[in-house]
């Protein structure tokens, strides 16, 4: 993935943003069941009271929490309650009087202690009066819903002067206890405590404990959809990012290909370039979109989640160890054995298209040949193969869901059964419990979202690598970096001056100190046996290769010297197999030469001897050409080639056993109205025929890449035998004659 990292650089900021969109979704996320927790411990479970200290108390009752109070808590009360001497408090506590005490206003530290003051006093006050009232025989509590618990506070300042009968020691033995008792204990009591104080003095509980719930529920809500729009916008944001290297890179990946020559086309087949271009950059954009954001997130949400488990409850830390110790090994075993799959699924695809696009190009050969069955068969074990591994893979991501699943449903059943001992034995409040669930899940689904990832990763990995081969594969043309120019003046004679050509990783040249020039207003033909290296000559002038040794000049200028534009501007070429393009006969034939005018694509047309089935056609020269030229013939569609490449207007014509899908009489007339379209430019033709190359001005013989003859037809009957029992192989004596 690094190789394409440049690609990233114009979309970076779009990716902090994602970043920054998903640190925020987790945060938030974490945050949701703390916000759970809160709504069960202290709406449900403490009535809405969040605080221990009473903003008001009556007189006997702080007297009987003072009783359970330290020197120093007790001191601290005094300072910061005062009497309700203005009446102030009556409003909202109706049965609050004159003595009625009131908090003062503090600063959150005060109310820290003054929390933890009430709070270890309420703890101590209830254990004492359990035991009284076991001892006694009643209940202390209004009511059996313990959410909705409180004590009748007047009826226990009666017992106040009760306290003074215990043994020794009792009250400070609670007090002792209280101190250490956790915390999650002990405001919990205080709560309870002071809900029963306000009950006492006449205030709605029931009303704060709505309030409270209500308020509670809105900031969740609220924080829930801040989630989904951190979700959708980084969502977009990634869908952006990803989109816009994708396009990047198959932008490069096309351009990259169409500047390659048949050497570095020899490297990739077709069928593998169409892959790279089309499923390849699509698994990498998929990365960019889903798996960068699971990569992003899961990390966040798995330290976080641990984190904020942790805080809830150490106790029960060895649950997650086990998971996560579990899920290493599930995800372990998947990486061991299914990775190296997902690394050879882009090579199985890349076969199949290879199968398929050479069954269906070839359909007539193979109907012919009547091969069916063995295509077939080839393509069908493409096909298993992939399918093989594709099912591997599927069948090992399908075994590890239900393992995921059970370890996340046992982890559930323990935190369930560990957390309930824990609430019983009052070290542990529900809320707590049910948030530490949540974050376990959290930890949980952060590592099932780190197992896709490696689903994705390796073959994300690999199709970038592929692409990067592509893209760092440099052609052997190339331009030079201070170009020359062609004159404007150009008559377009071509010297070859002792050129020698092989193949890349070929150990024997195919041309061999080739020497010629080719003159404007001439025609320079080229024939000789198959595999002589007619059309790999032919294909040195247009520098679809570049000579390994002499030089080829175009009016003294080396063309190599000359950059490829402008070079093959000044050529009009019509390759062996001739191919249009998807479109009508007029776009194809305005290929090269986007201004034409309809007289001169007529014109053409008519030299090419296209005109006269064209102008049969129902739309005429707005005919639509289907994929390939595939709705016309052979030798129409090679006519149709031969008119776009004189549409040009040219000074060099290139035309390489162009003429051999014509009939003998369309070539004959065709190769006369040639002559006189291409009057002043140099014409060079590659033939199979001799009839095609007769009144040639130029002959060039060639025989195994050599040059076995160079002259008109009658000077190469005299002098060349090659050429001698080519022309007595194809033509009678007296055609001979």
């Amino acid at each position: 993935m690094l190789k394409i990292r440049r690609y990233m650089k114009p979309y970076i900021s779009l990716l902090v943003v994602a970043v920054a969109l998903l640190f925020g979704q987790a945060l938030m996320n974490l945050e949701l069941p703390n916000m759970m927790s809160d709504i069960v411990n202290n709406g449900i479970q403490k009535g809405g009271i969040t605080e221990c200290a009473p903003k008001a108390i009556s007189d006997t009752s702080m007297q009987l929490m003072q009783t359970f109070m330290t020197d120093d808590e007790k001191t601290l009360v005094n300072e910061h309650y005062s009497a309700n001497t203005d009446g102030s408090a009556n409003e909202k506590y109706p049965n609050a009087t004159e003595k009625t005490l009131v908090e003062n206003k503090v600063d959150k530290d005060t109310q820290a202690k003054l929390d933890t003051a009430f709070a270890h006093a309420s703890y101590a006050f209830v254990q004492v009066m359990s035991d009284v009232a076991e001892q006694s025989g009643k209940s202390m509590s209004g009511g059996s819903d313990s959410s909705n618990a409180t004590l009748d506070m007047s009826a226990m300042a009666q017992v106040l002067p009760m306290l003074a009968m215990l043994p020794d020691g009792t009250v400070q033995k609670a007090i002792d206890v209280s101190a250490a008792t956790a915390d999650t204990m002990t405001t919990q009591t205080g709560a309870i405590i002071a809900k029963s104080l306000y009950v006492e003095l006449g205030a709605d509980t029931d009303s704060i404990q709505t309030s409270y719930i209500w308020a509670a529920g809105v900031k969740m809500i609220l924080f829930c959809l801040m989630v989904v729009a951190c979700a959708i916008g980084a969502g977009y944001c990634l869908s952006r990012f990803g989109a816009g290297i994708a396009r990047d890179l198959r932008g490069d990946v096309f351009k990259r290909v169409t500047s390659f020559t048949n050497n570095e086309m020899d490297k990739f087949s077709t069928a593998s370039l169409i892959t790279r271009s089309t499923n390849d950059i699509t698994q990498v954009q998929m990365f960019f979109t889903m798996g960068l954001r699971m990569l992003c997130f899961a990390p966040i949400m798995g330290i976080g989640g641990l984190v904020m488990a942790l805080r809830k409850s150490t106790s029960m830390a060895w649950l997650l160890a086990l998971a996560v110790i579990l899920l290493l090994c599930l995800i372990g075993t998947l990486l061991i054995v299914a990775v190296p799959k997902f690394k050879k699924m882009q090579t199985l695809v890349d076969r199949l298209n290879l199968v398929s696009r050479e069954s269906l190009s070839g359909m007539m050969v193979i109907r012919a040949f009547a091969t069916q069955d063995f295509e077939e068969k080839r393509f069908d074990d493409a096909n298993n193969d992939l399918t093989s591994n594709t099912l591997f893979v599927n069948r090992a991501m399908a075994v590890m869901m239900p393992f995921m699943t059970l370890i996340m449903n046992g982890l559930m059943l323990l935190i369930v059964w560990v957390g309930a001992h824990q609430i019983s034995e009052s070290s542990m409040q529900v809320g707590d419990m049910m948030a530490f669930m949540q974050y376990a899940m959290h930890v949980v689904m952060s590592f099932l979202f780190v197992s896709m990832m490696f689903v994705m990763l390796p073959r994300a990995s690999v199709s970038a690598e592929r692409i990067s081969e592509v893209l760092d594969t440099k052609s052997t043309v190339t331009d030079p970096e201070q170009p020359k120019h062609l004159p404007a003046d150009l008559s377009a004679s071509i010297k070859f001056d002792d050129v020698s050509f092989r193949y890349e990783g070929a150990e024997e040249d195919v041309l061999s100190h080739i020497s010629f020039t080719a003159q404007p207003g001439q025609t320079t033909a080229f024939i000789g046996s198959t595999g002589s290296g007619k059309s790999t000559l032919i294909n040195l002038i247009p520098r679809f290769y570049d000579v390994t040794q002499g030089s080829i000049k175009i009016d003294g200028v080396d063309i190599r010297d000359i950059t490829q534009h402008e070079l093959r501007e000044r050529i009009g070429y019509v390759p062996q197999k001739g191919v249009l393009f998807t479109g009508d006969i007029n776009s194809n034939l305005r290929y090269g030469n986007a201004d034409a005018s309809e007289e001169l694509i007529v014109e053409a047309a008519k030299v090419a001897q296209a005109d006269d089935f064209v102008q049969k056609l129902d739309d005429g020269y707005e005919t639509s050409v289907a994929q390939g030229g595939t709705n016309v013939s052979g030798g129409q569609r090679q006519r149709l080639s031969i008119a776009r490449a004189l549409v040009k207007k040219s000074p060099i014509y290139i035309f390489d056993d162009t003429f051999s899908a014509l009939d003998f009489k369309t070539d004959a007339t065709l190769r006369k109205a040639l002559k006189g379209y291409t009057t002043n430019a140099t014409v060079l033709i590659v033939a199979q025929r001799i009839s095609t190359i007769m009144t040639a001005e130029q002959i060039v013989v060639l025989d195994e890449g050599k040059i076995a003859g160079i002259g008109t037809h009658k000077e190469l009957l005299k002098t060349c035998k090659t050429y001698r029992e080519i022309a007595q192989s194809q033509l009678t004596e007296e055609e001979l004659a």
